[in-house]
């Protein structure tokens, strides 16, 4: 088995909807840390489980910068990023989403 690991941080905002009273449902944003999983019993005809490129720019160009409301099909809890990109990346069957120090939100497969 292969496997590769991409770490990379992102900035966005969100808010989220929740059934209690938090400061959380207000708009505000972190840098966010995420690390994606993959792997394959085979290499593709270039050699990789899938390109780091690949990872980085589903990742860059679908969140960074972004207010997640409006970008992600469900509430942005750092569970469902993980749940939304996890789906998103070939091979793929673990994401890590870091929203702050000692937050982490673990998706896998």
């Amino acid at each position: 088995m292969y496997y590769v690991k991409k770490t990379m941080e992102i900035s966005a905002a969100h808010r989220l909807t929740l059934d209690y009273e938090s400061k959380c449902t207000q708009l505000h944003g972190h840098n966010w840390l995420i690390t994606v999983y993959c792997k394959s019993a085979e290499l593709n005809a270039n050699g990789m489980v899938v390109d780091f490129t690949i990872i980085k720019q589903m990742i860059k160009d679908h969140l960074d910068h972004q207010v997640l409301n409006d970008v992600l099909p469900c509430n942005p809890t750092a569970e469902n990023i993980a749940h939304w990109i996890c789906e998103q990346i070939p091979h793929c069957y673990k994401v890590e989403v870091q929203e702050s120090r000692g937050n982490v939100a673990i998706y896998e497969k």
